[in-house]
């Protein structure tokens, strides 16, 4: 049984969002105090969080900050915002998704399984080189001479995902797809947020520009 860690001051909405997740088979905890949240989270041992972005004396941002600094638990980020500003901004923290509430309940359990199903264990898999670079999926790392990068499971499932097909354009549909199994339930600025963040990490390695957008098209690894 998986363990989600719910994160929302609302208690309807905290119970009503408790509820589903039991009634489909979810073990679920509640964080109702919001100091040191990212420590509680932490101690859980959850598998996911589902983390409001409005918190009183606090927001979901900042915890998503710290507790990126000690976890790399998955995250999807509860918004009431309408606005991209602060999807995008929480997404750029290190958030895995988001789902703006009031939520479709159905699409917010398709989101929990398509993020459970990425997660899977992969089959073992050496380390591929490219550029000298020499990526672990099963680590999530980048490694460069005596540095190693760790990436999030989205940012190495992209670069995986862009390394094996090497010098074709992959679209943006196909990497969504990939992602998330269905892109008809991912907004396209999650993509975009993680490829930005993937490049920041591979210049941090030396390997700078080597993702091309191509306009209408999607991208390719040069």
């Amino acid at each position: 049984m998986k363990k989600i860690i719910v994160i929302e001051d609302d208690k309807v909405l905290r119970e009503a969002l408790t509820a589903l997740l039991r009634e489909n088979g979810y073990e679920v905890c509640q964080i109702v105090r919001f100091e040191k949240t990212e420590q509680q989270i932490a101690e859980e041992k959850a598998d996911l969080v589902l983390l409001d972005i409005i918190l009183p004396g606090t927001n979901g941002q900042e915890i998503l900050r710290n507790l990126r600094r000690i976890s790399d638990v998955p995250v999807i980020m509860l918004t009431s915002k309408t606005g991209e500003t602060d999807e995008i901004l929480a997404m750029s923290y290190g958030a895995d998704d988001y789902i703006t509430k009031p939520y479709n309940p159905a699409l917010l359990l398709l989101k929990i399984e398509a993020l459970f199903r990425r997660l899977k264990p992969q089959e073992k898999q050496e380390e591929l080189e490219y550029r000298g670079v020499f990526l672990n999926p099963l680590k999530s790392t980048l490694r460069y001479q005596d540095r190693e990068i760790v990436l999030s499971k989205n940012e190495i499932s992209i670069f995986h995902y862009l390394l094996k097909n090497r010098g074709k354009i992959v679209s943006r549909d196909e990497l969504m797809d990939y992602l998330w199994d269905c892109n008809d339930f991912v907004d396209d600025n999650t993509l975009t947020v993680n490829i930005n963040r993937l490049r920041k990490k591979l210049e941090e390695v030396e390997l700078t520009d080597v993702i091309e957008t191509r306009r209408r098209q999607g991208y390719i690894l040069v």
